[in-house]
């Protein structure tokens, strides 16, 4: 029987959840409130200022008033992807041919609903439920990029479903925690880098489609160290994920490039923060934090044949923990309008060029952020945030084997990105 050859970057597929450039670092989506919006999320762990705090701190639902709290957000993400070729290169353009264009913009505009319901059932038991994308992005260029043997196309939807519960000790010290319940749904398209010559199809390419859900937690403490001074820790686990699907190829050759059903695990990484909010006055409030992701659980990637259990191909991504780091301010400007300001500054995962791939263009990045919040009633108030992220050049020189362990081709590039979101909250008492 033929060994079946599956091209060695099929699994990117996997890591897709892991990395990109979405609006925080590894293809995490940071924004899941149209509050922290404003303030570029800066001390978000211990801000607990609306039902949102269900996501960043659990803890933080022992601050809410008693009764119902409702916030509801929609966020509108708009990436700019901008590929330029610094002379990529092949074995032989007659048997794998590069791609002859920079793909156009690989970015494109998405839209994040979130809902948040928190019950503050006693002066010590709150309960509370947040639904939303946690993960998320979609990456498409030209099916004559020059880099489509690499990726041409990336699709990720993560749907987080998170009952919580929070329990106020004292007036100094309040404790949370919540259960995530997360379905992942992953899709990838890569070219086939070889040509009619070698007995290929031309212009083959290849779709990698599965999904799965995964169950994992998180947990929270905020501690009123002084009147003015909160400080929230916080820390959300790994979530692993079994993923089946299928493979398909544009066109099959018997016993080299067949369609057949793929199982992969595939982790999100676990993350923790420490956050602080300090009122200056009754009008001005200082946010800040420290956040870690453990993005080193994102090594090698193995897609296997779900009918034998045999190894098709791996891929290395050899990411790094990161970090995040932000300031904001919040300032009572009326009794009904609040301004809001924030900046920050996200380290990548990728340790090198050879590291980025087409479809995961991550770079460090900084944020700038404005928002405003205006009571339209004792119990209602809406939410508006802007911020625009500002992206380091990213640079990649990654490889293209077929089969794995061959190198036919090196896509060589840079990248000029950027992220524009806009996002809106209501909230609401009862």
């Amino acid at each position: 029987m033929q060994k079946i050859i599956t091209p060695r970057l099929i699994p990117a597929l996997l890591a897709i959840a892991f990395s990109g450039s979405a609006a925080a670092s590894g293809f995490q989506l940071q924004n899941q409130t149209g509050s922290g919006n404003g303030t570029a999320f800066a001390g978000a762990a211990a801000a607990a200022e609306d039902a949102g705090t269900v996501f960043f701190n659990p803890a933080g639902m022992s601050y809410l008033p008693r009764g119902h709290n409702i916030s509801l957000s929609g966020t509108v993400l708009h990436r700019v992807i901008d590929f330029s070729n610094k002379g990529s290169t092949t074995v032989s353009q007659a048997a794998f041919p590069l791609g002859t264009t920079n793909g156009g913009d690989g970015g494109g505009t998405s839209f994040l609903p979130h809902g948040y319901w928190v019950w503050g059932i006693s002066q010590q038991l709150s309960v509370g439920l947040g639904i939303g994308p946690t993960f998320g992005n979609k990456t498409e260029y030209d099916f004559d990029f020059v880099g489509r043997n690499a990726g041409y196309f990336a699709e990720i939807a993560q749907i987080n479903i998170n009952p919580s519960l929070s329990w106020k000790i004292s007036d100094q010290v309040s404790i949370g925690g919540g259960i995530n319940f997360a379905h992942n749904e992953t899709q990838f398209k890569q070219g086939v880098p070889a040509s009619t010559g070698l007995g290929f199809p031309a212009n083959n390419f290849l779709d990698v489609k599965g999904d799965d859900w995964a169950i994992g937690y998180n947990l929270g403490a905020m501690f009123q160290v002084t009147k003015a001074t909160r400080i929230g820790l916080t820390y959300r686990s790994e979530l692993e994920f079994d993923l089946e699907g299928k493979q398909k190829f544009g066109t099959q050759v018997p016993g080299v490039l067949v369609n057949q059903d793929i199982d992969a695990k595939l982790k999100t990484p676990a993350s923790a923060s420490l956050a602080v909010s300090h009122m200056v006055n009754d009008r001005l409030e200082l946010l800040a934090d420290y956040t870690w992701t453990d993005w080193s659980v994102v090594d090698t990637i193995q897609l296997k044949s779900k009918q034998t259990g045999a190894n098709l191909s791996a891929l290395s991504y050899n990411f790094k923990d990161s970090w995040r780091v932000g300031i904001g301010a919040n300032y009572q400007y009326t009794n009904d309008l609040k301004l809001r300001f924030g900046i920050a500054h996200d380290k990548a995962p990728v340790k090198s060029a050879a590291d980025r791939t087409m479809t995961l263009p991550d770079t460090d990045r900084t944020w700038l952020s404005f928002g405003v919040k205006y009571k339209l009633s004792p119990k209602a108030s809406v939410d508006v945030g802007y911020t625009h992220i500002f992206f380091a050049k990213g640079k990649t020189e990654r490889a293209v084997d077929f089969p794995a362990g061959t190198t036919r081709q090196v896509i060589r590039g840079d990248w000029d990105n950027s992220v524009d979101i806009v996002s809106a909250q209501l909230n609401y008492s009862f």
